[in-house]
């Protein structure tokens, strides 16, 4: 089966709610070992150094990627062809930093950090065009994300599959009642999964 890659957002961790409806699911699925969710370093340098461990131990994974993360999974995906499932991805984040440096606080460990001009400079450097081969990704936005504008994703991903919901927020509600049509893109059988009570994780 297709190993999945989890790819948290910024000041986020594997204890986002999202992380942890996958990581119950993979639970009850009994495929814990075919996830991994890496608690991501605040550096974008670091956090890739760490996402390119985890592509080389899993082998070809199906990027999922919230947030910043969205914007990590389609580096990745454009570097190593590999398909990416985002949720509510930033594009371009770099350029929504200006005039916003400084500390921060993770929302989950409560780690404090200092945001950097090297932290967007890094980020710059992740930036690719438009996906090459759209077919490898899904893209699903929720129109009344607080965080983001979700017009930048539409545009950006727009040769991609897109699911386009009304209404929502940034951390993407009903999430796990979307997990089928991940489970399908990662091209796990439903036969796997139809027993499973999604509206419970």
């Amino acid at each position: 089966m297709t190993a999945l890659l989890y790819i948290h957002g910024f000041n986020s961790s594997p204890e986002s709610h999202k992380a942890r409806q996958l990581i119950g699911l993979m639970d009850r699925l009994g495929w814990r070992a075919s996830l991994r969710v890496p608690a991501l370093h605040h550096h974008p340098r670091q956090a890739m150094l760490q996402l390119h461990e985890a592509i080389a131990e899993l082998g070809a994974p199906l990027l999922v990627g919230s947030s910043l993360g969205g914007y990590y999974a389609t580096h990745l995906a454009e570097r190593h062809g590999l398909s990416a499932l985002l949720i509510n991805p930033a594009v371009s984040p770099h350029r929504l930093f200006d005039g916003n440096l400084g500390p921060q606080r993770n929302f989950y460990s409560g780690e404090t950090w200092e945001l950097t001009e090297d932290h967007v400079r890094a980020l710059a450097e992740l930036e690719v065009p438009p996906p090459r081969d759209p077919a490898r990704y899904q893209v699903w936005l929720q129109t009344a994300d607080e965080t983001l504008d979700y017009r930048h994703a539409e545009a950006y991903y727009r040769a991609c599959a897109l699911r386009i919901q009304s209404g929502g927020d940034h951390g993407f509600q009903g999430f796990a009642e979307r997990l089928p049509a991940l489970l399908a893109f990662a091209g796990i059988p439903a036969q796997a999964w139809r027993d499973i009570d999604f509206s419970d994780l």
